[in-house]
C-alpha cells in the first residue's frame, strides 16, 4: 500500500519574510507568491494582520491581498492574534473582493512568551481565541489555530506536553478547521515530535486535522515532520529556501525549507503536488532579490 500525500501550506509570505530586516516591496512579495503558484502552492499564508510597528515587514497586508490572483484552486490565510485582526481580515472582502479565505489564530503555550507576543498568558489566549474562533464562525470566515511554542519557549525552556494537550483540547471545543503545533524556537526532536503529535491525535480522533509547523535553528525540522507525518499528521507549514523566524523569539531561525520538505517526502514516496525544481528556481530568483544565498540544503545542492 502506498503512503498517504501530503499538503504543504507555503509560509513564506509571511512567516518567510516577518524577520527580514530589509523591506520587501509589495510587488516583490507579488511576484513570489505569483512563483509559488508557479511550483504548485496552493494554500498560503501571504499576510498578518498586526501592528506595522511591531512587525513592519506586514505594514501592507491589504495591498498584498487586494492585488492576489483570483484563483479558485488556491486558499489565502492571514494570521490574526486578536478579534480586530479577525475584523481587517473580513473587510478584505468588503465591496465583493476575494480577499482572505481563512483566517489563523494563534495561542502560545508559555505564559511568557505568550506576554511578550500578544500580551496575555495562556489563560488570557484561550479566551481571546476561543471568542476569535466563534466571532469569525458567526461571521462566514474560515478559521484555524496554532499553538505555538509548542516544543518548548525562550524564556521559560521546556513546555510539558500536558499543557499543550489541555490548550488543544479547550480549542477543539470551538471546532476549528485544523489544530496545528508550532516549533517555534526549534528546540524540538522526532521522538518529541511523534510523542506529542501522537497525543493530539489521539485527542482529537480524526474529528479535527493537525499540522505541523517546525523550524530548523538546530537542523532537526526535517526530520521532525518526517516523525510527525508518522504520527498521523498530512498538513505541513514550510517557507521557500527556509526562511523566516519570530520577532519576539531571541535567536529563532528559519522554517523548514519548502525545498528540503519536498525533497524529504518525494524520495519517501509521500506526494506533495510541488513541483520541486520550479521551487528550486524560485529560491534562486528570490535570493537575487535579497542579495544572499537562502537557507534551504536541497537548493544549495541544486
Amino acid at each position: 500500500m502506498g503512503l498517504e500525500s501530503i499538503e504543504l501550506v507555503e509560509v513564506g509570505p509571511r512567516d518567510g519574510l516577518q524577520n527580514e530586516p530589509e523591506t520587501i516591496t509589495t510587488a516583490i512579495k507579488l511576484a513570489l507568491i505569483d512563483r509559488m503558484i508557479g511550483y504548485g502552492a496552493r494554500r498560503l499564508e501571504v499576510a498578518s494582520f498586526v501592528h506595522p510597528a511591531r512587525v513592519p515587514q506586514m505594514a501592507d497586508a491589504e495591498a498584498v491581498i487586494t492585488a492576489l490572483p483570483d484563483r479558485s484552486d488556491c486558499t489565502y490565510i492571514g494570521l490574526v492574534l486578536n478579534k480586530r485582526g479577525v475584523m481587517r481580515a473580513l473587510a478584505t472582502r468588503d465591496g465583493g473582493a476575494r480577499g482572505i479565505d481563512q483566517v489563523g489564530c494563534v495561542i502560545v503555550a508559555s505564559d511568557t512568551f505568550g506576554q511578550k507576543n500578544q500580551g496575555q498568558t495562556i489563560a488570557e489566549g484561550l479566551a481571546e481565541t476561543r471568542a476569535m474562533l466563534r466571532f469569525a464562525r458567526a461571521e462566514g470566515m474560515r478559521a484555524q489555530v496554532t499553538i505555538s511554542a509548542a516544543f518548548g519557549c525562550p524564556f521559560e525552556g521546556e513546555v510539558k506536553h500536558d499543557t499543550v494537550i489541555a490548550i488543544a483540547e479547550e480549542l477543539a471545543i470551538e471546532a476549528p478547521e485544523e489544530i496545528a503545533l508550532a516549533d517555534t524556537i526549534g528546540v524540538g526532536t522526532p521522538s518529541e515530535a511523534s510523542e506529542l503529535f501522537g497525543r493530539l491525535g489521539a485527542l482529537l480522533a480524526g474529528s479535527i486535522p493537525m499540522r505541523a509547523h517546525f523550524h530548523n535553528t538546530r537542523g532537526t525540522g526535517v526530520a521532525n515532520a518526517w516523525a510527525a507525518y508518522g504520527a498521523g499528521v498530512r498538513v505541513f507549514d514550510a517557507s521557500l529556501g527556509g526562511l523566516g523566524g519570530c520577532p519576539f523569539a531571541p535567536r529563532a531561525t528559519g522554517n523548514i525549507a519548502t525545498e528540503d520538505l519536498v525533497y524529504m517526502m518525494a524520495r519517501s514516496g509521500v506526494d506533495t503536488g510541488i513541483d520541486l525544481d520550479a521551487a528550486i528556481a524560485a529560491n534562486k530568483w528570490f535570493a537575487g532579490k535579497l542579495g544572499r544565498e537562502l537557507p534551504s540544503a536541497v537548493a544549495r545542492a541544486a
